[in-house]
């Protein structure tokens, strides 16, 4: 078998490998890239961006229900299922065409087929013309994640629905159960509803988006509430049963036995990395819950060998992929200055209705690591901006260290905080304390001015509250 010699072989083309494999290119290595299904990922062709497609339409969707409040009049609104769902695929389309023209502007090698570690430096690559071997002194591996499966709400295809089956509805059902409440399930909660599903959320945890900050879960709830959806929250599903018309799904909600029904159901529950078939049983890789074991430079135990984005450690966020790739490739290239990824300065977003975004420890976490917090609150029906958009509802909260004054956790819950979170990113990023924040200038009117007043409430010097 022949063998084609590279610095760095990357197996996976989602937004951990293809930046890695563009930013080593950049670097001056040779670099070849195995995709065995699409460019860009999970991500790009069935997660993040299509997702925000969709969820654009029933924005928009939402938006024209309420044109009168604005003094407009559209007269009938409606919409077409089948194109909302055919430009959330073309979105998805001219995206993974861009992956592809950068790559080759970078003169990246990709290979289409499935790769297999076969000793150390070397890929095998089993591809439709035959298998290949790649050579190199460095492999990365960014293989991804895929959707949990879990008894009883295994995904079917038909009745319990995947990611995929839920992003490409045929038709809308008439009521729909999704179980799990993080962002995925909140989002795909949100679409439906939007569009007149009757949806119930399901969560095993005692409130619903368990990864956010109490407060802000609180808020979330009963914004989704008002919105008509419905929850049960530690709750348990017992049984799951499937019928031609639909499902029947037995609850345990805190000892107590609830039966629900509904024509579909969504399966987001999670995700577990794709460590299979991928030779890691030859090496000392070492995989813990589905997931490989990295250190701080994102190496395995196996010398040589790599692991970024969902197949590594949480958060199982792309941008955390992304960055992740460009620390890791610049540690191999010698880059000087590079640090270490610190993940409480990723932020997450989830993209429903409202808006809900955050960065660093929340408040009780804060508390539990044995900080003594000063915490500001800032509600957006004390912004301007919020106010003349019509979109008052939310708050912003900050979470400070009381003796340094450090940046500890900021919660968003309102109108494009996931473009307002960023601003916290940055502040992380440069260890501000609040007295930068507060001599920043805030432009008016924005919903920015929303942050500025969340940290000066922190120290009781909020004017609009």
């Amino acid at each position: 078998m022949e063998q084609e010699k590279f610095d760095l072989v990357v197996v996976g083309g989602g937004p951990g490998g293809y930046v890695a494999a563009i930013r080593a290119a950049q670097l001056g290595l040779s670099v070849a890239l195995v995709e065995r299904e699409q460019l860009g990922g999970i991500c790009l062709n069935w997660g993040c961006i299509p997702t925000k497609a969709l969820l654009r339409s029933a924005e928009i969707y939402e938006y024209l229900q309420h044109a009168e409040s604005f003094g407009l009049s559209v007269g009938n609104t409606g919409f077409d299922l089948a194109k909302i769902v055919q430009r959330s695929r073309q979105v998805a389309a001219q995206l993974n065409a861009g992956v592809k023209h950068l790559l080759k502007k970078n003169k990246v090698k990709v290979l289409e087929g499935r790769a297999t570690l076969a000793g150390k430096g070397r890929v095998d690559v089993e591809m439709a013309t035959g298998t290949t071997s790649l050579t190199a002194a460095h492999i990365i591996l960014a293989t991804g994640a895929r959707a949990r499966s879990v008894a009883p709400i295994e995904p079917d295809g038909k009745r319990v629905w995947s990611y995929r089956e839920a992003m490409t509805p045929a038709a809308l059902p008439k009521s729909l159960l999704v179980f799990g409440s993080g962002a995925i399930g909140i989002e795909f909660a949100w679409f439906y509803r939007t569009l007149g599903v009757d949806v119930t959320v399901v969560e095993m945890m005692d409130r619903v988006l368990p990864v956010e900050d109490e407060e802000i879960s609180e808020l979330a709830r009963k914004a989704f509430e008002k919105q008509g959806m419905k929850f049960f929250t530690s709750a348990r599903v017992t049984a799951l049963l499937r019928h031609t018309d639909g499902v029947v799904a037995t609850l345990d909600v805190a000892g107590r036995a609830v039966e629900l029904c509904a024509e579909r159901a969504i399966a987001a529950v999670g995700i577990v990395g794709n460590v299979e078939n991928l030779g890691l049983e030859k090496t000392r890789v070492q995989v813990e819950n589905t997931h490989i074991v990295t250190d701080a430079w994102c190496a395995t135990a196996e010398p040589g060998v790599y692991a970024i984005g969902d197949v590594a450690a949480a958060p199982w966020l792309a941008h955390k992929a992304s960055h992740e790739a460009i620390v890791c490739v610049e540690k191999i290239a010698g880059v000087k200055d590079v640090h270490p990824l610190d993940k409480t300065r990723i932020p997450g977003c989830i993209y429903a209705r409202p808006q809900i975004a955050s960065i660093g420890l929340s408040e009780a976490r804060a508390k539990a690591l044995g900080h003594a917090v000063k915490v500001g609150r800032f509600p957006f029906a004390g912004n301007g901006k919020a106010i003349a958009l019509g979109e008052p509802e939310g708050l912003v909260k900050t979470v400070f260290d009381e003796k340094t004054g450090e940046l500890l956790g900021a919660h968003m819950i309102g109108p494009e905080v996931t473009e307002l979170i960023q601003g916290y990113a940055i502040g992380k990023t440069l260890e501000t304390t609040e007295a930068e924040l507060m001599h920043t200038v805030f432009p008016h009117p924005t919903l920015s001015e929303a942050m500025h007043e969340a940290t000066l409430a922190a120290y009781g010097r909020a004017i609009h509250i």
